[in-house]
C-alpha cells in the first residue's frame, strides 16, 4: 500500500511539471510574437494618402462687376381697338401669347349691319303668306351680304399684356380690346445700389440672368433713371436688350450684373476650393504643399463664373487648392493629388 502511494504521488508530481513548463513555454511564445508584431493597423491607414482633386491658384484679368435685381419691362405699349361699334365675333388669342404686327387675332361685325341680319331674320321666322316669305327671304341676302365683318389685326410684335374685351362683347368704336407689349420697348430695369450708381455709364455692358432662362441675356446700360428708392437707397438703371427681347415676356424678375471696368492680376481660385464657415464668418482652402494638407484662411471677392476672387498672406499664384475631397481633412494629413490644372482651366 505505502510503495502504491508513492509511486501515484510521483505520477501527479510528473503531470502538473509538464502543464507548467507548456504554460511557460506558450507565454514566452506569445511574448515572442508581440516583440515581432508591427505597429498596429490604426497608425498604418493613418499615412494612407487621402485622394483629393486640385487646382492651382490663377491670376487674371477680372471684371468690375456692379449688381442689382430688377425685371423686364416694356416702354411702349399697343392697343388693338374696335374700328366701329359692334360685337366681337372672334377673339383667338390669350394673356402671354406672342403676336407678330399684322397678326389677325379674332373679328368684329358692325353694329348696324348685325341689327338689319337680326331684323331679316326675324321677318323670316313672322313671314305667313308666300308673299311675305319672299320678301324677307330677299331681306335675308340682302342683309347677310351687306353683313359688315372686319378682322383685328394686331398692332406690333410682342406679347399679349391684357384683354379688355372677350368674344361676343359688344363694343363701342375705338374701345380697346388687346393691350400689346412692343416687342423693341422690352428693356431690363435693375435697382442698384446709390453708392454704385456713380461707377455706371452708358454703353457698358450688362449680363441680365431672368428666372426660368438657362443662359444670360446680353444688353447695354442706357441709363440711370430720374428718382430713387428711399426705402432701400436705391436707383433704377434702363438696359436696354437689343439682341434677346423680341421673345421675352414682361415682369419676368432677374439680376443684371454690370461691367463697370477691369481688376488686372487678381487671384482667383474655384469656388468648390474655398469653405466658409458661417458662424465665425471666416473662409479657408485646403493648401497641398509637399504632399500634405495645410489649412490656410483666405478672404473671398468677386466672382465670374465659377472663380471667386481671393486674398490671404499665404495665397499666392501656382498653390494648389483641393477642389475636391476636403470635407473632413485634418491639418497636415498626406493626400494623393489628382492630375490638377489652373483655376481657369478649372472653370
Amino acid at each position: 500500500m505505502k510503495r502504491a502511494a508513492l509511486c501515484l504521488a510521483m505520477l501527479l508530481s510528473l503531470s502538473y511539471g509538464g502543464s507548467g513548463c507548456r504554460g511557460r513555454e506558450t507565454a514566452g511564445n506569445a511574448e515572442k510574437a508581440g516583440e515581432e508584431r508591427p505597429a498596429g493597423k490604426a497608425e498604418s491607414s493613418a499615412d494612407i494618402p487621402t485622394p483629393v482633386r486640385i487646382a492651382t491658384i490663377d491670376a487674371i484679368d477680372l471684371a468690375d462687376v456692379v449688381a442689382g435685381p430688377g425685371h423686364t419691362a416694356a416702354l411702349s405699349q399697343q392697343k388693338v381697338r374696335a374700328p366701329f361699334a359692334g360685337t366681337i365675333v372672334a377673339l383667338t388669342v390669350s394673356d402671354g401669347d406672342f403676336l407678330r404686327r399684322g397678326q389677325v387675332v379674332g373679328a368684329i361685325v358692325s353694329r348696324e349691319s348685325e341689327a338689319a341680319l337680326s331684323g331679316a331674320r326675324e321677318m323670316v321666322h313672322e313671314a305667313q303668306t308666300p308673299a311675305q316669305k319672299s320678301d324677307a327671304e330677299r331681306a335675308l341676302v340682302l342683309a347677310e351680304s351687306g353683313l359688315v365683318r372686319k378682322p383685328l389685326a394686331a398692332s406690333a410684335d410682342g406679347p399679349v399684356l391684357s384683354h379688355a374685351a372677350a368674344s361676343g362683347d359688344r363694343v363701342a368704336e375705338d374701345q380697346e380690346i388687346l393691350t400689346i407689349a412692343d416687342a423693341s420697348s422690352i428693356v431690363f430695369l435693375a435697382d442698384v445700389s446709390q453708392s454704385d450708381l456713380p461707377r455706371i455709364r452708358p454703353g457698358e455692358p450688362v449680363r441680365v440672368e431672368l428666372a426660368g432662362r438657362a443662359a444670360a441675356v446680353a444688353g447695354r446700360v442706357h441709363g440711370i433713371l430720374p428718382g430713387a428708392n428711399p426705402a432701400d437707397f436705391s436707383g433704377s438703371v434702363r438696359v436696354d436688350l437689343p439682341a434677346a427681347a423680341e421673345r421675352l415676356a414682361t415682369g419676368l424678375f432677374g439680376t443684371a450684373r454690370i461691367t463697370v471696368g477691369t481688376r488686372p492680376g487678381v487671384f482667383v481660385a474655384p469656388a468648390s476650393a474655398v469653405m466658409r464657415d458661417d458662424v465665425r464668418s471666416t473662409s479657408q482652402m485646403a493648401a497641398v504643399v509637399q504632399g500634405r494638407a495645410h489649412w490656410i484662411p483666405v478672404r473671398t471677392g468677386a466672382r465670374q463664373g465659377d472663380l471667386v476672387e481671393v486674398s490671404g498672406p499665404d495665397v499666392k499664384r501656382g498653390l494648389g487648392v483641393v477642389v475636391s475631397g476636403m470635407v473632413g481633412l485634418p491639418e497636415g494629413k498626406s493626400v494623393a493629388a489628382s492630375p490638377s490644372g489652373t483655376a481657369s482651366e478649372e472653370k
